[in-house]
């Protein structure tokens, strides 16, 4: 199989990247990848950028609608949360790396939900505000595209590969754990050691790939990771009672985000501006063993410590800096600090009635806001050493960039949000705080087989590409993002955020043990003019290592619709009724 090349968008006049030459999937599912080229000296080779193009007539008609049966369900019920005018980007990716700040290692565009961060909470979603007419709290959100009219070059990427080690990188399950009760409490903090200790070994594995890319390597190293963690978390989730769910903290990922200490441009001035984000001391490992009759309260005040923070969170997003640092320090963080510092005592009386008062918990109360600095952008760090990546910036500049994701955003023209029938029956309502997504922002450290074609021209619906591509005048760059349309009928996660979803088959059915729900769909349309498509200007933000690779195009999901309201669009689906 071969991969459609990546290429990179760099900022002003700096060389950047040119993308994959050739991936091949051997037998035994082995993806070898290798870095050339486009040229070298500040030069580039049309050719070799304009591989990752192709005009939409050159691409043969191959989407297939399955045919309706009877019964199908053939409606449709759209949503219109904009297109990001709050401006509420963010490098969070909190339905694959939850509770991983920074963890996409490239921005997105989110709409719907203004609370959300990867370390929000079902509550913390459930009490945001949104950007959906409708009422919607879901959260929808994708990587941004950016036009960069810069030459390019694949020495950066090729010298910052050759100098990286890969690390595993997981969410920390500690500051995510209910109260732990008393009695549990050195069984917990075993079972944590263990984790860190499986994570340790998983590290040795992959640090043997310094300077490559194996895909079936890191999948063998991470599959075996997901089931020692799944079977540890298991076992603490026995251990304690409370809210939550702690499966999405299983996955762990292969990160080659030291890539980016070689790859980062000295720009003097820029301000980080991009969506101010929170940062809190995290609370919930700094208990002690909590007596059982206060485990209850100490929960609900845990709950509404993230609430605060979420609460927040939107403020920042929602005030789009009215009233400069002042307002920040003054309107966000006093209040928040004051309202932490008075939950913060109750969760200590409340221990204080059964067992001794926890000491110093108040020192947590302050909170930070990220984002804010005005001063220059520090100068570039040493490399990363063998075991650790390098620490991550916020986005930085009014283009928001991260290294090598550089260039001006493009602002959707358009987005339209679309849950759809299903042809050989009808759908179930999907279950509130389901979490999907669609694509594979690494296809190429975790192999293609997720990876998902989504890029067309606007009246060319018959087909998709897995390159970026060149369309006729007058006609919109497309991405079309569908999601899996079948439910395990249980869970709202699972251990690699893919096993509780299915895609239907050809004909519309659902695997076995499956029921069809609505099928979301994002259509998103931008206006790039017509001379940057041919000339290969275009480009997705990535991860490092995809180098802009168009078919690392992926979307996320978490729905946040009331039972009601999803009551209701199931209902408008399965009567074949066109809704908003």
């Amino acid at each position: 199989m071969r991969l459609p090349r990546p290429r990179q968008a760099p900022w002003r006049s700096r060389p950047a990247r040119a993308g994959i030459a050739a991936a091949v999937l051997a037998a035994t599912g082995a993806l070898t990848v290798t870095f050339v080229t486009g040229g070298g000296n500040g030069t580039a080779d049309a050719a070799t950028e304009l591989r990752q193009f192709v005009p939409i007539e050159a691409v043969q008609p191959n989407v297939t609608v399955p045919r309706n049966r009877a019964g199908a369900s053939r409606g449709r019920f759209t949503v219109d949360c904009g297109t990001n005018a709050n401006g509420k980007f963010s490098p969070d990716n909190p339905v694959a790396q939850p509770g991983i700040r920074n963890g996409a290692e490239h921005v997105h565009d989110f709409v719907g939900n203004l609370a959300i961060t990867a370390n929000s909470s079902d509550a913390d979603l459930d009490a945001s505000g949104t950007t959906c007419r409708n009422g919607d709290k879901s959260s929808y959100f994708w990587p941004v595209v950016r036009i960069d009219r810069s030459v390019r070059s694949g020495t950066d990427v090729r010298r910052a590969l050759a100098a990286t080690t890969p690390v595993v990188m997981c969410p920390s399950v500690r500051d995510r754990l209910p109260a732990v009760p008393a009695g549990a409490r050195d069984a917990v903090q075993a079972r944590l050691r263990e984790l860190d200790a499986a994570t340790a070994r998983a590290n040795e594995r992959v640090a043997a790939g310094r300077g490559r890319i194996d895909a079936a390597s890191n999948e063998e190293v991470l599959s075996s990771l997901r089931t020692e963690r799944a079977r540890l978390i298991k076992d603490i989730r026995g251990r304690i009672a409370g809210p939550g769910s702690l499966v999405s903290l299983v996955e762990c990922d292969v990160s080659y985000d030291g890539m980016h200490a070689a790859m980062r441009h000295t720009a003097a001035g820029l301000r980080i501006v991009a969506s101010p984000q929170v940062r809190c001391p995290a609370v919930r490992d700094k208990l002690p063993g909590v007596p059982t009759p206060a485990l209850a309260e100490v929960n609900r005040n845990l709950t509404e410590l993230d609430r605060e923070i979420a609460r927040a969170n939107e403020r920042l997003v929602t005030s789009g800096g009215q009233g400069g640092e002042g307002f920040v320090a003054n309107a966000v963080l006093a209040p928040l600090n004051a309202r932490r510092a008075a939950v913060l005592d109750r969760i200590a009386t409340a221990i204080g009635r059964h067992a001794d008062r926890p000491r110093n918990l108040g020192a947590l109360a302050t909170c930070t806001v990220s984002g804010r600095s005005t001063a220059p952008a520090p100068a570039q760090p040493s490399p990363p050493s063998p075991s650790a990546a390098a620490p991550l910036p916020d986005p930085q500049g009014p283009d928001l960039e991260l290294p090598n994701n550089t260039g001006g955003i493009v602002r959707p023209s358009s987005v339209l949000i679309e849950y759809r029938g299903n042809a050989t029956g009808k759908v179930v309502p999907m279950p509130r705080f389901l979490r999907a997504l669609t694509g594979d922002a690494k296809p190429t450290s975790r192999g293609p087989a997720n990876a998902r074609a989504a890029w067309t021209c606007s009246g060319f619906a018959d087909r998709l590409s897995d390159r970026y591509p060149i369309c006729p005048a007058g006609r919109q760059v497309q991405r079309v993002h569908d999601f899996p349309g079948c439910w395990d009928g249980r869970n709202t996660d699972s251990a690699d955020h893919r096993g509780h979803v299915a895609f239907a088959d050809r004909n519309g059915a659902c695997p076995a043990a499956f029921v069809a729900i609505p099928q979301l769909r994002i259509t998103i349309s931008y206006a790039i003019p017509r001379d940057v498509q041919l000339k290969g200007q275009y480009a997705l933000d990535s991860f490092p290592e995809e180098d802009h690779n168009p078919f690392s195009d992926h979307d996320d999901f978490v729905n946040v619709n009331s039972a009601r309201a999803m009551q209701r669009i199931a209902a408008c689906i399965n009567k074949g009724r066109v809704c908003r």
